[in-house]
């Protein structure tokens, strides 16, 4: 699962219970007609769930592919099986955890399987290179963020040894590279990270494929941020149409998309453009991943900014509740996300004119973050932004001043497009 090649196209279901049907017989001497079958071989059970779990993990479906890895494992661990064999099983098991937001659980399986890699293989062979890249996912799930970085350019630095430089397989690297540097904030650099990744992908697997249209929607994520839309619709477009002709339209992976869409339809004030966007994202998501996964806090985020941004204050303040309660649940009281979902009900409670809620708030969005992470954390910003409008609206102007020196003075002023915009409504 660590390569950037996109599964087959639809009909999904059809081909999913094909391959089980099929891989059903295999493990099975190729009967199914007995109530209690025995496989002649208990060391192949391992492989056999693990690829079923493969099929549904092509298609997002997790929860289908979790019960088969933990019994892949379960047969490894029971068995004779390889030390190989195994370390698949662990790695496989931390892909579904990490997608699954079971993040702690997932860094458990990965540390356990990358230690058994790098004894049945070697410290730098590339298969430890793709592991690297889960472990990235990881702690960038985490919040993490440069520890991510430190893995997958350890990740990165491997491929090169065995590969050169413009060979596609490097391309996925880079990309997660990129993610991470947007995650910090710094654009400029995760921009020529992925137009590097972009250049080997072209050449690799082609403007049409799935993998190039997905990394597209990233790149088209960034331009949002940026504020650059224009640009960033034409890219998301691009990567919809794509992912529509392998999924289907109403694909719960087609999430991260409508999230894209929806921030550029609110940026040009097509709020009900966007309510449906993200509210199509949001039912995806409960129903494929549960309403408490971290995907789920974080389309209500989304969905909180909207109702605040079109003066819907009743119905933001109910979403952006539910969010912090989401996040804090699935990711913990101190990751980043859960420290944005605070100072977006800060920013709605400063419309309201509920300035002491808002103060609370914010100060605690802020101690999460400079507590936990860097201190030129980008959503650092965001919370000096809120407060800085919540002392105006107050008359404090003294720390308004003190807070807009601070912005100014962080390095590359790389937060800017990030920061929230709080309406004013007097």
């Amino acid at each position: 699962m660590a390569g950037g090649k996109g599964p087959s196209p639809k009909p999904v279901g059809t081909k999913i219970l094909a391959l089980i049907v099929i891989l059903g017989m295999i493990l099975f001497d190729g009967s199914i007609s007995s109530a209690k079958p025995k496989p002649k071989n208990k060391k192949s059970l391992c492989t056999v769930l693990r690829t079923m779990a493969r099929v549904y993990m092509a298609y997002g479906d997790y929860g289908k592919a979790q019960p088969l890895v933990e019994q892949a494992l379960t047969a490894a661990r029971t068995t004779n099986a390889s030390d190989s064999e195994l370390s698949l099983c662990l790695l496989d098991t931390a892909y579904v955890y990490n997608e699954q937001a079971k993040l702690h659980d997932a860094e458990v399986m990965c540390e356990l399987g990358l230690k058994l890699q790098k004894k049945v293989y070697y410290n730098e062979h590339p298969y430890v290179a793709y592991t690297l890249r889960i472990l990235g996912s990881i702690y960038q799930g985490q919040g993490r963020y440069q520890e991510a970085r430190v893995v997958l350019d350890q990740a990165l630095a491997i491929m090169l040894k065995s590969h050169t430089p413009d060979a596609h397989v490097i391309a996925p690297f880079k990309v997660d590279i990129a993610e991470v540097l947007v995650a910090q904030g710094d654009f400029n650099d995760a921009e020529d990270y992925y137009q590097q990744a972009l250049d080997l992908i072209n050449t690799g697997y082609g403007p049409e494929h799935l993998y190039t249209a997905n990394v597209l929607g990233k790149v088209a994520r960034l331009y949002t941020i940026q504020g650059r839309y224009v640009e960033a619709r034409e890219l998301i477009n691009s990567t919809r149409k794509a992912q529509e002709k392998v999924y289907g339209p109403e694909h719960h992976l087609l999430v991260p998309t409508w999230l894209t869409m929806a921030e550029i339809c609110k940026a040009e004030r097509d709020y009900d453009q966007a309510e449906k966007l993200l509210q199509k994202a949001l039912v995806a998501v409960e129903k494929k991943r549960g309403a408490e996964h971290p995907l789920a806090g974080k389309v209500l985020i989304s969905l909180g900014e909207l109702y605040t941004a079109n003066g819907n204050y009743a119905q933001a303040q109910s979403i952006c509740q539910r969010a912090i309660e989401v996040l804090e649940e699935s990711l913990g009281p101190e990751n980043d996300h859960t420290a944005i979902a605070l100072n977006n009900l800060a920013s709605l409670y400063i419309c309201q004119g509920k300035y002491s809620e808002a103060h609370n708030l914010c100060s605690r969005a802020l101690e999460i973050l400079e507590n936990s992470f860097d201190e030129n954390h980008p959503q650092v910003v965001c919370v000096l932004k809120t407060m800085a409008e919540l002392y105006r609206r107050t008359g404090n102007t003294v720390e308004v001043a003190k807070l807009v020196q601070r912005i100014e003075e962080m390095p590359g002023n790389r937060h800017v497009a990030q920061a929230p915009i709080v309406r004013n409504v007097e």
